[in-house]
């Protein structure tokens, strides 16, 4: 936990670095400087729990000096906006107030750090007291500076948070719903994926219901990696997330009944997007044996994949049901790498996937 503070206040300050060498280039910076409050207030909270100290007493330490510091009531604070109204500031996360501020709270940490590292803490529990006071007061006052709220940063955290981590899993509601039959998504399918060769050509097929679907796709590429049996994640994504412009492209499933969603949603630039997100995760896996024995991923993959999707339905989805996703995707695709040919279905009504033998 400790480390996870100091490598977020670290964050904070790379953010700062960033945004002064990119300038108008860092796009999201202020979002940035929100996300990073609220993950050092995770962490912060979480040290404070574990050692059985309410932030309640440690918030009015803050405004305490040495002579009155045990007059303090429990539950004298009750959000963070309490908090700052008793010392707010107007200013910016791009003044030089708040880079100064930032180095403030990263040495506070530091000291925190350095004590702990020399045992200090584990036999005195005033001193991480007394240690948390500093940071929470530094940590207070460069929120002020930057007029970052502490209460909008904390909902950000738990939302983020349950979005991966939810209390309850409740899949996203399936997209085409209420639509006519023959354009929705089919509730099962079944694609039979084969590789072929023709002479020097590595290809693979796709059928489904004995009908070939879509053209003979091949890696694309010089070094061969196996993209071929791709198709296992956009299947992946129509069982689980109930989503793949690819597939309803394929299948000539388009919502044309609706104009506006026929062309946003189900358009060119859905499906490019969709092979985009299929292409990022790939180059990453491909450094991790395609995910093999991961049950979970590096959530600075899974935070781009918001920034694809905005605007799109998609984006309705957790990141819990992208992380499956992704997992099962390639779960998948590792039985076609080692197989060369099988079966897969995207069960839409379970949200799943799932791949079996193929014979000859």
């Amino acid at each position: 936990m400790l480390l996870g503070l100091f490598g977020e206040v670290g964050t904070l300050l790379s953010a700062l670095k960033k945004k002064q060498r990119d300038r108008e280039s860092f796009v999201g910076y202020e979002e940035t400087v929100v996300e990073e409050f609220g993950d050092v207030l995770w962490y912060f909270s979480n040290i404070a729990s574990r050692a059985s100290l309410s932030l309640s007493v440690l918030a009015e330490r803050v405004f305490r000096d040495f002579h009155d510091w045990d007059q303090v009531t429990e539950g004298g604070f009750g959000t963070f906006a309490d908090i700052q109204t008793k010392k707010r500031r107007r200013g910016s996360p791009e003044s030089p107030e708040f880079e100064s501020s930032i180095i403030n709270l990263a040495a506070k940490v530091g000291l925190l750090l350095n004590d702990f590292n020399n045992g200090r803490i584990s036999t005195n529990r005033d001193t991480l007291s007394a240690h948390l006071v500093e940071v929470f007061r530094t940590l207070i006052e460069a929120a002020n500076v930057a007029s970052v709220s502490l209460d909008d940063a904390v909902r950000h955290n738990e939302s983020k948070i349950y979005s991966r981590w939810p209390k309850q899993r409740v899949p996203t509601r399936l997209f085409d719903e209420g639509y006519d039959s023959l354009e929705q998504l089919p509730r099962r399918i079944e694609m039979h994926i084969i590789e072929k060769k023709a002479g020097a050509r590595t290809f693979v097929i796709q059928q489904c219901n004995g009908i070939n679907i879509g053209s003979q796709i091949t890696d694309n590429k010089i070094t061969h990696d196996d993209y071929r049996f791709h198709d296992a994640f956009h299947l992946a994504y129509a069982g689980i997330l109930g989503w793949s412009p690819v597939l309803r492209g394929l299948f000539k499933l388009k919502r044309k009944s609706v104009p506006k969603i026929d062309e946003a949603q189900d358009g060119a630039r859905a499906i490019l997007i969709e092979e985009g997100i299929s292409t990022l995760i790939f180059h990453r896996a491909l450094r991790l044996k395609y995910f093999e024995s991961i049950t979970s991923l590096d959530y600075s993959l899974l935070k781009l994949i918001p920034e694809f999707v905005a605007g799109y339905e998609v984006e309705k989805c957790h990141l819990w049901e992208w992380e499956k996703a992704i997992l099962e995707g390639f779960r998948v695709f590792r039985e076609l790498r080692a197989k060369r040919r099988g079966i897969v279905t995207a069960d839409l009504v379970n949200r799943a996937v799932h791949f079996s033998d193929l014979r000859e």
